[in-house]
């Protein structure tokens, strides 16, 4: 078995950082007006002082460790709703999203590696992973999936995109 082609290539070859709507240089607790919630996980790894306040807990080593993360996480989540601070929540929500994402993709991809940079980002074979990043990306769903139907969380999304962005 050796590599799959694919038409698909890394979003962060052609990524115009001009374009994009979140900013390393903005306080988005001091100016919240400027976040945009955007797709899924976008601007996770930007946005201060959210980044660290929210960073500095994510690991998805192992299951343990996953849930140990996840639990704060998702704690910082409730914390920020009950602040009324949408951003926050919705930075929290991000994590664990990409708790989720990054978990899987080891799960899949031998070192998280999608793409073989040396051969034109070709896609790489699947199922070569390791089996303890899938029983943490199961961990970081569930506490995302929990997040998401949160109902506090749900119509503050809401009201934020039709007031914002």
């Amino acid at each position: 078995m050796g590599q799959r082609q694919s038409k698909e290539t890394p979003s962060y070859l052609n990524f115009d950082e001009g374009a994009y709507p979140w900013k390393p240089d903005i306080d988005y607790k001091k100016h919240p007006e400027l976040y945009r919630v955007g797709k899924g996980e976008q601007g996770v790894l930007i946005c201060e002082p959210y980044k660290s306040e929210i960073g500095k807990f994510w690991r998805f080593k192992t299951k343990d460790i996953a849930k140990e993360s996840s639990s704060k996480i998702y704690e910082l989540f409730l914390s920020y709703l009950k602040e009324k601070d949408f951003v926050g929540a919705d930075m929290a929500r991000k994590y664990l999203q990409m708790g989720f994402t990054r978990a899987r993709r080891y799960a899949n991809y031998k070192g998280g590696k999608k793409y073989d940079k040396d051969n034109q980002y070709a896609l790489l074979e699947k199922g070569t992973g390791q089996q303890e990043k899938a029983e943490a990306a199961t961990v970081f769903y569930e506490k995302w999936k929990q997040a998401e139907s949160n109902e506090q969380y749900a119509q503050m999304k809401k009201a934020w995109k039709n007031k914002i962005g």
